[in-house]
């Protein structure tokens, strides 16, 4: 084989191995924002859900203007653990916490995050009076 034969060779296969690591982190990236996508959607539908469960009376099961989240499990129907306060799916898993008049829902995902140690994570805050609705990636 010439030098130019060997030449073209090597740089084939340094052409080859940056195209598959490229596309392996694009592919990588792209889970992430799906995984992180998909969890602030089932936080959004639990917040929806634990607002009817905040305005319906107590006469009817609800809340009565109040966050009791081992009550506000059964509605969600989910496999609800009262145990750690949570809800898992094929997205991640959803730990409720409240606090006076906020509901905090914390959504931690199945893929790993931007730090690359930890998994995806958003936090989403609820206020029962006004409804209002606050969403923070944390990662």
């Amino acid at each position: 084989m010439g030098y130019q034969q060997i030449l073209m060779l090597v740089l084939a296969v340094i052409i080859i191995g940056l195209s598959v690591t490229v596309g392996l982190t694009m592919f990588t990236q792209h889970m992430m924002s799906i995984n992180r996508q998909s969890i602030i959607s089932d936080m959004n539908i639990f917040a929806g859900v634990a607002n009817a469960y905040y305005k319906t009376p107590a006469s009817m099961g609800g809340g009565d203007r109040t966050w009791d989240v081992d009550r506000m499990g059964m509605w969600f129907g989910y496999n609800y653990d009262a145990a750690n306060n949570s809800i898992s799916n094929s997205n991640g898993t959803y730990v409720f916490s409240s606090s006076d008049d906020v509901l905090t829902i914390v959504g931690i995902g199945t893929s790993i995050g931007n730090d690359g140690s930890e998994n995806v994570k958003a936090t989403l805050t609820l206020t029962g009076q006004d409804f209002g609705i606050v969403t923070i990636i944390n990662n």
